[in-house]
């Protein structure tokens, strides 16, 4: 299978040029939707040869790296081993549909969840963008629950990054926290040591929701950092 080729002939223009014009770091966007690159992956998976394919090292288009991380979520294999391929992933990622995408496709994670959760931390002291971001959305996809609420609102309060990608993924964490648990999540805003722009984010993506009544959105809007 060439993979290359195949990406190509299944890439759309106005779908390419949207897409582009949401990841303005980057500039080898493709355009290829993703239920179509889930469905490459799984074929590329079935062939025998999917090692070669993830192990791959130089990649022209950014749909090929996303193939890459979809492929590693479908590996059926011990949990350390899927952790090797992942950490030899990260430093690949370097925009926020890799990032993202990636995170959502390792399901292992769920029945893994002490383990990936060691994995994970020293990401969130990375000096790249995008390894912490990489940690942030992990814990935003996987970790909102009853067992790791309060250390997940921990890690978040020790969130110190200026750049806007990680802010983001903090602030969406933060978000997703109060959805999830509103009373405890309030405590802590109320408290809260993070910078203002990750905190008055994290209000406007609390406000955003439909899970959030109006009511509510009045209260927290007061919350916000002059």
């Amino acid at each position: 299978m060439d993979i290359k080729q195949r990406l190509i002939s299944q890439s759309e223009k106005d779908f390419q040029k949207f897409s582009a014009s949401l990841i303005p770091n980057i500039n080898n966007v493709l355009g290829v939707r993703i239920p179509t690159l889930r469905k490459i992956a799984k074929e590329i998976y079935r062939s025998g040869d999917w090692e070669n394919f993830v192990n791959r090292k130089n990649c022209e288009y950014m749909e090929e790296v996303m193939l890459q991380g979809m492929v590693i979520g479908l590996i059926k294999q011990p949990p350390q081993k899927i952790l090797l391929y992942i950490k030899n992933f990260i430093p690949k990622i370097d925009n926020w549909a890799v990032c993202d995408t990636f995170c959502n496709s390792i399901k292992f994670v769920s029945d893994n969840k002490n383990l990936v959760w060691e994995f994970i931390q020293p990401y969130f002291k990375s000096k790249n963008e995008y390894d912490i971001r990489f940690a942030y959305v992990i814990l935003l996809s996987y970790y909102i629950d009853t067992d790791f609420i309060d250390r997940v609102l921990k890690l978040i309060d020790n969130f110190k990054d200026e750049r806007y990608y990680t802010r983001m993924a903090a602030a969406w964490a933060l978000s997703i926290c109060y959805i999830k648990f509103p009373e405890k999540t309030l405590d802590y805003l109320k408290n809260s040591n993070l910078d203002d722009w990750t905190f008055n984010k994290s209000i406007q993506k609390i406000c955003e929701s439909l899970r959030v009544d109006k009511q509510t959105k009045n209260m927290l809007k007061y919350l916000k950092r002059k």
